[in-house]
């Protein structure tokens, strides 16, 4: 397992990847450092996600696709949605969440745990929700 610095909101955080989701991971890793707004989920209940329009996520020319996906990310886990239903987009739960959006309940590829810092997500959380659009980092360790 690969490790990742995630740092926003003046937090870091360390999040190791899965190895059930080996394109997803494989593809992420080409994009970093990996730099973004993260803002506060709109149906999904306690998580921030990145929202990515039609960005199309790809591993050697290879459009990711669904894999280790999952409807109810436990507090940590980070999602990648390749889009169809909606856009293409990271999820980051940091409490009680069911990945969903305007049509419906979703499932995103599990590719990252946050195994440090966890106790920091709830922060992170709340400062984007009353405060807005943030930026934030990924970096392999």
């Amino acid at each position: 397992m690969t490790r990742l610095r995630i740092t926003s909101c003046g937090h870091v955080f360390t999040a190791e990847t899965h190895p059930d989701a080996p394109h997803t991971v494989a593809a992420f890793l080409k994009l970093l450092p990996y730099r973004q707004k993260i803002i506060h989920v709109r149906w999904s209940g306690e998580g921030c996600w990145v929202p990515l329009g039609d960005f199309k996520l790809e591993n050697d020319g290879v459009a990711v696709g669904f894999e280790n996906h999952t409807s109810h990310p436990s507090v940590g886990d980070i999602l990648f949605y390749p889009g169809g239903y909606s856009e293409t987009e990271i999820i980051l739960a940091y409490g009680s969440c069911c990945f969903a959006s305007k049509l419906g309940q979703l499932a995103g590829n599990h590719f990252l745990t946050i195994v440090e810092g966890k106790e920091k997500l709830r922060e992170l959380g709340t400062r984007v929700l009353w405060e807005g659009a943030q930026d934030v980092l990924f970096e392999q360790i």
